[in-house]
């Protein structure tokens, strides 16, 4: 059963990994949101077979609270800034998408060679995930700065804490529940003060653009 659990978290690791790949290479923000609520269902899974394997129940406790903040609770809430802002359509990038594909292979490879001497340490049952995880912050956060929006750049942030919520539940068989709490708690504050941010950016500039903020000087 072992071999079997290890097989599923690598399995859920590279589709963590597809979709990361997935989110740069897309131009629609609703589709964006899609692939961050099916990164969400993957690591709800991934926690549940770590929870079965190593009997914590408190990771059961975990999947229910990521099943329902990040793949009904937030992504409901992009969804309403997206109808209310009428920004459905393409996303534009800073460098195109076959460059930004090339790039994220070779962080994928950086990320494998820099968490390999730091999984050989770990106990857990499939510390070779350390590395995907580690390549899905990279991707996650070469999106926030590839994308000249402000509702995809947030995305990009929440599926970065979607990968770190994935190695600390793979590599190291999950955090405290009350970090994971105060996690959980901060994301969802996150989102409504930067849902509120976007409304004022949209108020003053009749843009999501962030370089009309680079405009603003003091008087």
């Amino acid at each position: 059963m072992t071999d079997l659990s290890i097989q599923l978290i690598n399995l859920f690791a590279s589709f963590l990994l597809l979709l990361a790949f997935a989110m740069l290479a897309q131009r629609r923000v609703v589709n964006l949101v899609q692939i961050y609520a099916m990164q969400g269902l993957t690591v709800v899974a991934a926690t549940s077979v770590v929870a079965y394997v190593t009997h914590q129940n408190q990771l059961y406790y975990s999947a229910a609270m990521t099943l329902v903040l990040k793949v009904f609770l937030i992504p409901w809430i992009l969804r309403r800034l997206i109808k209310r802002l009428d920004i459905r359509w393409d996303v534009e990038t800073l460098i195109n998408i076959p460059s930004m594909m090339l790039i994220g292979i070779v962080l994928v490879i950086f990320s494998f060679n820099l968490a390999l001497p730091i999984a050989s340490l770990s106990t857990s049952i499939s510390p070779g995930t350390l590395g995907i995880a580690l390549a899905c912050v990279l991707l996650s956060f070469m999106m926030m700065i590839t994308r000249s929006k402000a509702l995809p750049q947030v995305i990009g942030f929440l599926s970065m804490e979607n990968a770190l919520v994935f190695a600390a539940t793979s590599a190291t068989s999950g955090m405290p529940m009350v970090v994971e709490l105060g996690i959980a708690l901060d994301v969802l504050v996150g989102v409504f003060i930067l849902g509120v941010f976007m409304f004022q950016i949209r108020e003053q500039f009749e843009s999501l653009d962030i370089s009309h903020l680079e405009n603003l000087k003091e008087e």
